[in-house]
């Protein structure tokens, strides 16, 4: 499974530049909106909607019923009536320029619909407490905002946002032409909250001085990683994010999917304990407990990956797509020219990649629902989303996009049919209204097994204890 190495175009790099700055301030500086919502998962700070679920939740069913009566009277008719209007797309700050791209081809091809671009702090999990704040008051200054993966069941099972089912049955959208994991994770109660806008992916990176090709599988990983490490100057054979926040549930996630286990199921029970996920949690230790990572591994986030990984320390490292650019930053890689990716290793059931990137939601409370939507559905379908694949260097949700010469020409990353791959094997992390809890308690739960206080079987078993308890609360 080997991807050969290939620079990415300015548009890329410049993509990078908006995408560190445009969300998650909290680790290290570094602010990656690529970096799977690794700020976003402190329960303190981001549960605050589930304070409104429980007095909003019973009328929410008679309100969708309204909205469903609203929607079938205009049938997209107030969209396209010709009667101005101003919608509000607020989003965090893009450096591509890629939203002005896309405003100006979307009140093109609809003249009545004005929309003024609202920036967000740069901050994700600030950006998520002020949404959070605005929409439990009601507010209805924002239709249109951009959703972290991690955030479209909190949003919907506190009332805060539009469902999209009947737009979607309404207008022909099919599904089936975005990757699964980004429809699963903008999907709660069998319904569909959110529209997917981009994807992200983690990836295997490997020093080409140093190995003909990639490891296949994890226990394939552990061998080359410990006969490899030192080679070429490297002082260890592997990097992860094993510190204990948002990262190591991602870096969790992939493993527990390589071996076929996952957390909640789609009707919220909780699976997590099984053999397969102390299969995976066990080959996570093992490689943790290694004599061929960092000693402080478990201190290591995406910051501290890359930076180690650019100064030549490792012949492995798991990231995200974002740091591909910077191996080949001559002012800052040492290992320029000397870097490839490939999948993640497989477990028992093949490969997993845990699932980053940002969807597009309607303010339930939008008095533009109808002009809010026809938004949406541009920025999200195949003309939006080729807009900014090509000027903001994000990975489309669409599989077709990957086949168009223009998105390639764009970023050659998109040409490549293994980064699809790892695009198409993207696992969504629990998708609940209680992400935020269920995230703290596998970050506790995890660090302790990876540190050697509990074993793998006792982790597992008291996530699983914990993870009901919350959503039985």
């Amino acid at each position: 499974m080997r991807i050969r190495n290939r620079v990415l175009t300015s548009v890329l790099a410049l993509s990078m530049v908006g995408v560190l700055a445009a969300c998650g301030g909290n680790d290290g500086g570094d602010n990656m909106e690529n970096n799977g919502g690794a700020d976003n998962a402190n329960a303190d700070t981001n549960n605050a909607a589930d304070n409104d679920a429980d007095d909003m939740n019973e009328d929410m069913d008679n309100d969708d019923e309204a909205a469903d009566e609203d929607a079938e009277e205009n049938d997209g008719e107030e969209a396209a009536d010709g009667e101005e209007v101003t919608i509000t797309y607020a989003r965090g700050q893009d450096a591509t320029g890629a939203t002005d791209v896309l405003v100006e081809a979307f009140e093109e091809e609809f003249p009545n619909i004005n929309v003024e671009f609202r920036e967000m702090p740069a901050d994700t999990g600030q950006s998520h407490d002020q949404y959070v704040t605005e929409f439990s008051g009601g507010d209805a200054s924002i239709d249109v905002f951009d959703a972290d993966v991690i955030w479209p069941a909190e949003f919907a099972q506190a009332n805060y946002v539009l469902e999209l089912d009947r737009f979607i049955e309404r207008d022909g959208i099919d599904l089936d032409d975005y990757f699964e994991g980004t429809v699963d994770s903008g999907t709660f109660d069998g319904r569909m909250w959110a529209m997917p806008k981009f994807t992200d992916a983690g990836l295997l990176y490997y020093r080409s001085d140093i190995v003909d090709g990639p490891p296949e599988t994890w226990d394939e990983l552990i061998d080359m990683a410990g006969e490899y490490a030192g080679e070429e100057g490297t002082d260890f054979g592997y990097l992860m994010q094993a510190n204990q926040y948002e990262g190591l549930v991602v870096n969790a996630i992939e493993f527990f999917g390589a071996y076929g286990a996952e957390v909640i199921d789609e009707d919220q029970n909780v699976t997590i304990n099984s053999p397969e996920a102390v299969a995976a949690l066990e080959k996570m230790i093992e490689i943790v407990q290694s004599d061929f990572v960092p000693g402080d591994i478990l201190n290591f986030d995406e910051p501290a990956t890359h930076t180690a990984f650019l100064e030549g320390q490792s012949v492995f490292a798991r990231n995200w797509p974002y740091m591909q650019a910077m191996t080949e930053d001559e002012e800052i890689s040492q290992v320029q020219g000397n870097v490839e990716f490939a999948l993640l290793p497989a477990g028992d059931e093949g490969s997993a990649a845990g699932l980053g990137g940002w969807m597009t939601m309607i303010n339930r409370n939008s008095e533009h629902p109808e002009e809010a939507w026809e938004f949406v559905k541009f920025m999200t379908g195949p003309e939006g989303q080729k807009i900014t694949a090509i000027e903001g260097g994000s990975a489309p949700t669409l599989r077709d996009l990957y086949e168009d010469e223009e998105v390639q020409d764009a970023a050659p990353l998109f040409a490549d049919e293994e980064f699809v791959a790892t695009l198409e094997n993207a696992v969504p992390r629990p998708v609940t209204p209680i992400y935020p809890q269920i995230s703290d308690i596998m970050q506790i739960e995890l660090s302790r097994a990876l540190s050697g206080d509990i074993s793998a079987e006792e982790a597992i078993e008291n996530m699983e204890q914990e993870i009901q308890s919350a959503l039985d609360e």
